[in-house]
């Protein structure tokens, strides 16, 4: 079986200043205090973040390789990604993963949790660009950026080790 198509073309545009234009913008973040980069680290990679914030891995790779695909659902909706970059830095960790046919979203997201070498505080940072990928989406329009934000939020929550 041939492997999917991502999408949208700005693959790796999560890692650029400005991100790419025609999209809706995310960058967030959130201290988590001064804990264990691995374990922070451990729960980014194996999608625990995921399950934490309530949305449910339903198939694919058990951790965040480079081009692994994943599928989650959360609210009735499929969520099938595949993983575009991994960082993998003495105190930089996480990974962007991409939209395949059939994700809600057209675009790409990056997790990252970083350790500052002078405090040891370890800071979650999510970036992302998307647009509506489905004509449910479309539809939805406002409430679809207001559920965004709500589970970025809950994403950068769920990355408390």
């Amino acid at each position: 079986m041939p492997r999917q198509q991502l999408t949208y073309d700005e693959v790796g545009g999560t890692a650029l200043s400005p991100l790419p234009a025609g999209y809706h913008h995310v960058r967030e973040s959130r201290s988590l205090g001064v804990v264990d980069l691995d374990d922070a680290a451990e729960i980014l990679l194996t999608w625990q973040m995921h399950s934490r914030a309530g949305v449910r891995q339903v198939g694919g790779a058990p951790r965040a390789t480079l081009d692994a695909e994943v599928t989650f659902r959360f609210l009735g909706q499929t969520i099938p990604c595949r993983v575009v970059e991994v960082i993998d830095e003495p105190h930089r960790r996480g990974f962007a993963y991409g939209t395949l046919q059939g994700h809600p979203e057209s675009g790409e997201e990056r997790f990252v949790v970083e350790r500052d070498p002078t405090t040891a505080e370890v800071t979650a940072t999510i970036i992302a660009f998307s647009r509506p990928g489905t004509w449910r989406t479309r539809l939805i329009g406002p409430a679809g950026r207001l559920l965004q934000r709500r589970m970025t939020q809950r994403y950068l929550v769920a990355l408390q080790p």
